[in-house]
């Protein structure tokens, strides 16, 4: 099958017709992408919008990365594929988590057709837990400072979420070290497509 009638397949998906805003499944995929975002789940705004990241999080973790929107949005460049594609809803302490359902049903045929992906960027615990499940036990903090972001095909990030403020300014080495060299793994991966 080919990527685009898999990714057509996954866009009419509606195994989950009980999502409070209704299935709409974001995803975003070029047989040609260099880099895989695997983030949680997209929320409200991105649901509204129909766009993966495309709200204060987008803008945040597109700085990060040091790439334009053009880039970022280009699906032979950047592959999207959140851990469940479609709003999951609201809980207590923020967005429900992705509905395992979604991964199990489609996440492996999808990674099958990109055979490019240079470099994997890995968002939230659902995510890393799938990715680098063998990191699981360890908290964010020791994830994402543990790793060796210069060499490792993953790369654990925390959520770039406005929420994750606290975080941030209680990890300053993120931004000072890890960032630099996200960076640079972003750039050679997309120049050496």
């Amino acid at each position: 099958m080919s990527l685009e009638t898999l990714l057509a397949e996954v866009r009419s998906c509606s195994l989950c017709t009980d999502l409070p805003l209704g299935p709409n499944p974001l995803v975003q995929a070029g047989e040609g992408a260099r880099i895989l975002i695997a983030g949680q789940a997209p929320g409200r705004i991105t649901h509204h919008k129909d766009r993966p990241f495309d709200d204060p999080s987008g803008n945040r973790l597109r700085e990060w990365l040091g790439i334009t929107r053009e880039t970022f949005y280009d699906p032979d460049q950047v592959a999207v594929l959140a851990m469940g594609f479609c709003y999951p809803g609201t809980g207590k302490g923020g967005d429900l988590p992705p509905r395992p359902l979604c991964a199990a049903t489609w996440r492996g045929r999808l990674l099958s057709s990109l055979p490019h992906l240079k470099l994997t960027l890995v968002i939230g615990q659902y995510a890393q837990a799938w990715h680098l499940p063998h990191l699981a036990r360890l908290s964010l903090t020791e994830r994402v400072r543990g790793q060796d972001a210069a060499a490792s095909p993953v790369i654990a990030l925390p959520h770039p979420s406005p929420r994750n403020g606290i975080w941030l300014k209680a990890n300053p080495w993120f931004g000072e070290m890890l960032l630099p060299t996200l960076r640079q793994r972003v750039k050679a991966a997309l120049d050496n497509g």
